[in-house]
């Protein structure tokens, strides 16, 4: 059309044009694909089902020609039928259009469907008590890219879509051992055989969506972010609970975030680290000064205590929690009770935390959470020691990336660091009926004047 002789002018009317029905071509593809998300979930959760059949120990990806085949056959059936036709009867640019939306669709569903399946209505209440025990928290806009170097961007379900309606409900399910009875039931674990599997499966349906040159570039998979996020999404499931542990650490960095919106007490805490000369040998003594504005309702006496607990790598042989004495009838006790936990000489302090819950002591029942805290190690280290007031806030917050990391340790049962670490997480404040009611009352009346 003229070439690099075409007028400045017309160049840019016809680039317009071009950049418009590019628009047009990538909607409309996306559009036409989705036609096809009923059928292709169909097949997933039936490679599902296939995959969950494969036993045994793990074997190179050349030796599973046979397993591939069997787990893919739902799938490619679909798509080559697809492929084949879209091939015959479409102009190659909007078959191109087409194979990517179809890749797209095809590869987050087997994350979402397959590695990462999604939760049942019993599990949505669970997560609720982690993003919100007295309100609904919507989580903000995730970074893809940055994600994608620590975690998929993986969709665990939509953790608004229960209101206040099912308070009761997520009232009674905050202790973990819900979680752990969901993650028995519900919930696919996949072995190191079954992730060489998919992952040769991968290799597979690059080949039909390439066809041979004729459909999409090589250079195109390595560089989609749904295949890199999926890729790790399968990694998870090789990597030791330490180093879950480690992940979660480093990108949980907004955990206190409920208790600056809606504070319910404060513990004084004097932190210290220590390292041997000669051996490496790291220690950190904690010190419970007092606790203050404790908001709490009993119709009992008061028995607030403190408890101490240090998560990280390498401490399955360490003791790891401690406990003040519990102060009747005091909403600002003193308590100046010191602690030593040992962190060995493998890790760095900057993989571990140090978690307070605040309880009510009852001798005939179990003791219920007033509040929790959380004080990072990585804000120690640089000066050595830190005296702080630790704020209190019913729960944790836990983003996406978290909620992915504590499902996969929940599927651990076998792991005593990982249920205890999903638990600790996951417990938040005792909420009777009453306080929840107020809670909701009052945030409605705060949403009305702001």
């Amino acid at each position: 059309m003229g070439g690099t002789s075409l007028d400045s002018a017309a160049n840019t009317v016809l680039t317009n044009l071009q950049k418009k029905l590019n628009t047009v071509l990538d909607k409309l593809a996306g559009q036409f694909a989705e036609s096809l998300i009923p059928k292709i979930h169909e097949q997933m959760n039936t490679l599902g089902s296939i995959l969950c059949k494969i036993k045994g120990p793990q074997l190179q990806k050349s030796q599973l020609v046979g397993e591939v085949d069997a787990v893919l056959e739902p799938l490619m059936e679909l798509l080559e039928d697809k492929l084949q036709q879209y091939a015959s009867e479409c102009e190659k640019t909007v078959l191109k259009y087409l194979l990517k939306e179809l890749w797209k669709i095809t590869i987050t569903s087997m994350e979402k469907i397959v590695v990462l399946p999604p939760l049942d209505n019993k599990a949505e209440l669970w997560k609720i008590t982690i993003t919100s025990m007295e309100k609904i928290v919507v989580l903000p806009p995730l970074d893809n890219k940055a994600l994608l170097k620590q975690l998929p961007n993986a969709k665990i379900g939509d953790v608004t879509k229960l209101m206040s309606t099912h308070l009761k409900d997520v009232k009674s399910m905050s202790s973990v051992k819900e979680m752990m009875d969901m993650a028995r039931e519900c919930e696919r674990s996949l072995t190191p055989k079954q992730c060489t599997v998919l992952d040769a499966a991968l290799d597979a349906i690059k080949e039909c969506f390439h066809a041979g040159g004729q459909g999409l570039k090589k250079s195109f998979f390595e560089k989609s972010p749904e295949l890199q996020s999926l890729k790790y999404a399968l990694s998870l499931y090789t990597q030791t609970t330490e180093q879950l542990i480690k992940t979660f650490i480093a990108t949980q960095k907004q955990q206190d975030l409920p208790s600056q919106e809606q504070p319910v007490g404060e513990v004084s805490v004097q932190v210290d680290l220590f390292s041997h000369p000669g051996t490496g040998e790291q220690k950190v003594t904690v010190k419970i000064l007092a606790a203050n504005d404790l908001r709490w309702q009993t119709a009992s006496v008061f028995k607030p205590f403190v408890e101490v607990h240090l998560v990280g790598p390498h401490l399955a042989d360490k003791k790891r929690k401690m406990a003040t004495k519990s102060k009747a009838g005091n909403w600002a006790p003193k308590f100046n009770e010191t602690f030593h936990f040992f962190l060995g000489n493998e890790g760095e302090p900057e993989h571990y935390e140090l978690m307070f819950q605040v309880k009510d002591y009852c001798f005939a029942r179990e003791d219920r959470i007033v509040g929790v805290g959380v004080l990072q190690l990585a804000n120690v280290v640089e000066q050595g020691s830190c005296a702080c007031w630790v704020q209190l806030g019913r729960r944790f917050h836990i983003d996406e990336t978290g909620l992915i990391l504590l499902r996969i340790l929940s599927q651990r049962q076998t792991d005593e660091i990982a249920r205890e670490f999903v638990r600790l997480k996951s417990e938040c404040r005792f909420e009777t009926e009453s306080t929840l009611a107020a809670s909701v009352s009052s945030q409605q009346i705060t949403s009305r004047l702001t």
